[in-house]
């Protein structure tokens, strides 16, 4: 009968038919983890970032199959301009989607993006030029807007307690689709050449080599968009069609003062004037942080399936898309079991900006030794090889979800969509400059192998560590700063 009385009077101060409110009486009823909703997002995030970056194993042979190359040194520029379309889309479409989730919506933002993945993804497998491959990447950055608006659900979908939870359930499905989507790229690309008793040369596997990858991943992400359709949606809609169900004076005093603050709440951000996000500091500076060390970690993924691709000759690996696929989707586990044992320990005990400062810090030793890694061979390589990839990966994944706590603590609800988009737009910009200048820097570091200062891959990581030294140092005040609750 108590928990009866609970709900009825929990009813009587939210707006009838809001989405939002709906939500919100869930969280307030809501004692456990809510374990489904977690899945369902870490589901959404996953379908979207698959196809990211999936293709960097088997990028080098793509282009180098598609002829636009001259030169075998002239492919890691080629790569770069194609792992960087994606991103231009994004660049030029993510403030909208953004303005679009937070006046629709985050629910139709996100069916829209995964729809996208299903569509251009196997459009790409399908190419049958350089644009091509080009035009379906950037068409997917352009539509696949759900990030911004996913981490403003996550954000929103859950109690103050399990908030850190839903943020990081973001982070780490993102980061481990950016690196199971490597794996899946490195082991069913070429699937005639490396399956010959399952896939025959004459069947379309045969004439495009690098489609069953991207057909794997569409049909994963055309299941999640189905599944979409069943997610709430957490915007708040109080327009003139929408009441109280119970707005009474009596109603509202005898209900619990922590769902009448919650309505007062929703009512005085109705009436106050949006601010302006450019001028919110701790946002923007959050937002720029992010973007350095985004920067530094798109560079870092496409230059490492290149070294791992490379000739030995060249100063790579020589290794085959399957040994890369192999090292990333160990990286995934890797990063996975820490997520679910040790990073809401970590996030509590030392917060979001020690983190992005200490992971930052480990990073650059780190990445000093794979030149060094390079020289060796057999087991000793591919454990040393495994060790190093785990860590940098749980290293990254660490300071992004910091970086998405503080984000989204700097803005309130009505304009976190927005916030999102501009921190998609900022991050996709530096995140096409990512590849481009990782596959120009890949191209120029293979000519001055026996250069006397950190020759061919020394000079690669080296400025890596650079970018992210400076990323190290804005995390300090006065430019890093905090929103005051």
């Amino acid at each position: 009968m108590a928990e009866e009385s609970r709900e009825a009077l929990l009813k009587k101060v939210y707006y009838e038919n809001c989405p939002g409110c709906k939500v919100e009486q869930r969280k307030e009823l809501q004692r456990g983890l809510p374990i489904k909703m977690l899945v369902s997002i870490w589901l959404v995030v996953l379908s979207a970032a698959l196809p990211i970056s999936s293709l960097f194993p088997f990028l080098y042979f793509m282009i180098r199959d598609l002829h636009i190359a001259k030169r075998e040194e002239d492919i890691g520029y080629y790569a770069g301009y194609v792992g960087a379309s994606f991103m231009i889309g994004r660049v030029l479409t993510s403030i909208f989607w953004g303005v679009v989730a937070d006046r629709y919506g985050r629910k139709p933002v996100i069916i829209i993006g995964i729809a996208a993945v299903v569509i251009f993804n196997t459009l790409f497998g399908l190419s049958v030029n350089f644009w091509m491959a080009i035009s379906t990447r950037f068409l997917l950055g352009c539509l696949n807007g759900l990030l911004g608006p996913i981490k403003a659900y996550a954000s929103e979908a859950f109690r103050e307690e399990h908030q850190a939870l839903g943020m990081s359930t973001v982070s780490v499905a993102w980061g481990i689709g950016l690196i199971i989507g490597p794996a899946l790229g490195g082991f069913l690309a070429q699937p005639t050449d490396k399956y010959p008793n399952i896939f025959s040369q004459n069947s379309i596997f045969g004439r495009f080599p690098y489609f069953l990858p991207c057909l794997c991943i569409s049909l994963f992400a055309f299941g999640v968009c189905i599944a979409s359709f069943w997610l709430p949606e957490t915007l708040h809609k109080h327009n003139g069609n929408t009441r109280l169900q119970d707005d009474s004076f009596e109603a509202l005093e005898t209900a619990s003062y922590g769902s009448f603050a919650n309505e007062g709440k929703q009512k005085t951000e109705e009436q106050i004037p949006k601010e302006n996000l450019f001028k919110n500091w701790p946002l923007m500076s959050a937002i720029i942080v992010y973007c350095v060390y985004t920067l530094h970690d798109m560079a870092y993924t496409e230059i490492f399936s290149l070294w791992a691709v490379s000739p030995r000759k060249l100063g790579g690996l020589s290794f085959s898309t399957e040994n890369v696929g192999e090292v990333l989707a160990i990286s995934g586990f890797g990063l996975f079991v820490f997520q679910i044992t040790l990073y809401p320990f970590v996030e509590r005990l030392l917060g979001p900006v020690m983190i992005a400062r200490i992971g930052g810090i480990i990073t650059i030793p780190l990445l000093s030794s794979y030149p060094f890694i390079a020289m060796l061979s057999g087991f000793s390589l591919y454990l040393m090889l495994n060790i190093a990839s785990v860590l940098k990966n749980v290293l990254s994944i660490t300071i992004v979800t910091g970086m998405f706590i503080l984000q989204n603590k700097a803005v309130d609800q009505r304009q976190r969509g927005a916030a999102n988009g501009i921190s998609m737009t900022a991050m996709s910009l530096f995140k096409a400059i990512g590849p481009a200048g990782g596959g120009a820097l890949f191209s120029w570091a293979q000519t001055r192998l026996d250069a006397a200062i950190l020759p061919g891959s020394q000079m690669i990581f080296f400025i890596l560590n650079v970018v992210e030294a400076i990323a190290v140092l804005m995390t300090f005040k006065p430019f890093l700063t905090l929103r005051h609750e």
